[in-house]
């Protein structure tokens, strides 16, 4: 699997770091896991690629950032000795100029009444609020708006998609996607699939040199799916390539 698969497939950059990679990864496995989608061969396909690609990423990605601790600097020795010898002659003249109150005084002095002890306060325990996900993309697709047949129509077209991309079969694999774009149109999955292909079709054709056709395809994959962070940081990536080959 392509390291930049695996980037798409846990919808992270190029610059995530392993708390990235856990986080994307649980969000996703939780997703996508046979127990949560029982009898569908596409959620537990996607679970094996996701798993695939997080053990992958997981031997590259950098670990996180240490949190740094501004600690005070301490004060010069002498500020310290100076600081404690003024406060040392200060204590000492008041010593000598009020007298220790006799024991009638202190008895005569009426003492604070206790405050009253706090109540604990009973804790609320509030329910966490769902977060939204980042992008269209990472939705899961309702199979109960597909009839058996287009279900069927969906996986096989996966299989063979997965197949045409280890093979660099590009040209095929955009007409089979185009394919079933047209015939399942309202399916944001399928979008997905659409616009990661005509990526992968143009960073093939940034190798070999044919940069117009592949800013092309670019172009075409942000138009497919226009809402997906991840893909927009890639390609932006690849625009860059592109601008250093000229």
């Amino acid at each position: 699997m392509d390291i930049a698969d695996c980037y798409r497939l846990l919808q992270l950059t190029s610059r995530a770091n392993i708390e990235d990679l856990k986080a994307s990864y649980r969000r996703l496995a939780r997703q996508w896991h046979p127990d949560i989608n029982p009898g569908d061969e596409l959620a537990h396909e996607k679970f094996i690629q996701v798993t695939e690609a997080y053990k992958t990423l997981q031997k590259i990605v950098p670990p996180a950032p240490e949190k740094r601790t501004v600690t005070a600097s301490a004060p010069p020795k002498a500020a310290v000795n100076a600081h404690s010898t003024s406060s040392v002659k200060v204590s000492t003249q008041q010593t000598a100029k009020s007298p220790a109150p006799s024991p009638q005084q202190h008895r005569s002095q009426p003492q604070p009444p206790a405050p009253p002890p706090k109540k604990p306060r009973p804790s609320i325990h509030k329910q966490p609020t769902p977060q939204p996900t980042s992008s269209p993309a990472a939705t899961t697709p309702r199979q109960s708006s597909l009839s058996p047949a287009e279900i069927k129509l969906k996986v096989d077209s996966y299989k063979q998609l997965q197949g045409l991309i280890q093979e660099q079969r590009f040209p095929r694999a955009v007409a089979l996607i185009e394919a079933l774009a047209q015939r399942l149109p309202q399916d944001a999955e399928v979008r997905q699939w659409q616009a990661i292909i005509y990526q992968s079709w143009g960073r093939q054709l940034i190798r070999e040199r044919k940069l117009n056709q592949a800013r092309a395809y670019l172009k075409k994959a942000l138009n497919t799916d226009p809402h997906n962070k991840s893909l927009w940081a890639e390609i932006e990536q690849d625009f860059k390539k592109i601008e250093m080959v000229f």
